[in-house]
């Protein structure tokens, strides 16, 4: 059975079928964004000149017919594919700090597709530096709970709360949902692939010169981020972000040999208890067995972010508030200056908010089962 949003519901048993590539001419119904405010630039033009993204901005972009979509076009839509891949982090920390066993199946998988997350955001800020922009990271930190940015996958919010199967299905598993999934749901036209898709148009379109000046070369997870200097390499990078969220259109997998399911279906496997096993053409949750791990019961952080909350819990969270803030700073210069020590500074950060995070979700709100957990707000 699937729910109306798509994403399934009931036995690990639930069939999985092949999915056809939907027309990305879909988010042409959305209001059009006049042709001068995205209109064919030189390739030399001065980065800032492209309208800032906000909600709806992808439907608007890709509004924008094809032989008008220049470099500022580009620039514009790379900001809202930064905004997108960082915004996915929190919630996904949020779940896998809330396991207490981080060596469980289920652990495993959440931190590997973090891993992945931190991969795609260096990708498209590397794509964006190379067309001289500059990601606007704290500019733009996201703001929880609410919709994607640019709004992709529209009517979805994201929100932040320890590991349940709610939020597998309603947050992790809508956020990387295909366009249309193998498993048994509803065809998602609005999808972040789709989204991908119309980058990789405007760019074999447009056919930029790339600087390596600003972008970085690091190594993060299982993934190398390097300098992205040709068009295959674009094309190259965009189907990784793609294949490994959504998987590819035949298969489950990442598309990339290393044994590994697309985020949306990794995400399902726990959801549903089992691994993915392929028997007679189709793909079932019938694998063996993924306990639901033991979590720390994290609430739902409300709107405005924890009313009055007791001074320990005030302390840690004004802890993490002023630690998050230092990595979207680092994260600012890292690729404003082409600075690799910036980055590094940046992850370095990153893993001491796993602390106060832990500690918070230690902490029993009054009167519930339930306990507070990290924000997420800047400083």
């Amino acid at each position: 059975m699937a729910k109306a949003n798509g994403f399934p519901e009931g036995a690990a048993g639930v069939p999985v079928r092949r999915r056809s590539l939907l027309a990305s001419a879909a988010f042409a119904a959305a209001t059009p964004v006049s042709a001068a405010a995205c209109a064919r630039s030189p390739q030399g033009s001065a980065p800032g000149q492209y309208p800032p993204p906000r909600h709806g901005a992808v439907a608007r972009l890709v509004a924008v017919p094809e032989g008008n979509r220049g470099v500022d076009w580009l620039r514009s839509a790379l900001q809202v594919a930064v905004e997108i891949e960082f915004s996915t982090i929190p919630p996904y920390l949020c779940g896998w700090w809330s396991v207490r066993n981080r060596t469980c199946d289920a652990a495993r998988l959440i931190r590997r597709i973090i891993s992945d997350e931190m991969y795609h955001f260096g990708i498209v800020c590397n794509l964006l530096a190379g067309l001289g922009g500059r990601p606007r990271i704290r500019e733009s930190a996201p703001v929880y709970p609410g919709p994607l940015p640019g709004g992709v996958h529209p009517g979805l919010n994201v929100y932040l709360s320890g590991l349940t199967r709610e939020l597998l299905r309603d947050v992790m598993m809508a956020i990387e949902a295909p366009a249309a999934p193998l498993t048994d749901g509803a065809p998602e036209p609005h999808s972040i692939g789709h989204f991908y898709d119309e980058l990789q148009k405007a760019f074999r379109v447009v056919a930029p010169d790339l600087s390596v000046d600003r972008q970085l070369h690091e190594r993060i997870g299982e993934d190398t981020l390097s300098p992205i200097k040709t068009l295959e390499d674009v094309e190259r990078s965009i189907e990784i972000i793609k294949d490994q969220g959504e998987g590819t259109s035949a298969s489950p997998t990442d598309g990339l040999d290393d044994g590994h399911m697309a985020h949306y279906y990794a995400f399902a496997e726990i959801y549903h208890g089992r691994q993915l096993r392929e028997a007679a053409g189709t793909w079932q949750f019938t694998g063996p067995s993924i306990p639901f791990p033991d979590t720390r019961p994290m609430s739902m952080v409300p709107a405005g972010g924890w009313d009055r909350p007791p001074a320990a819990a005030q302390r840690l969270l004004e802890d993490f508030d002023s630690t998050y803030t230092t990595v979207l700073e680092a994260l600012d210069t890292a690729w404003e200056e082409g600075d690799p020590d910036s980055l590094m500074t940046a992850v370095r950060r990153m893993r001491r908010l796993e602390a106060p995070a832990v500690d918070l979700m230690e902490m029993p709100i009054a009167g519930t089962e339930e306990t507070y957990g990290p924000q997420f707000r800047p400083r």
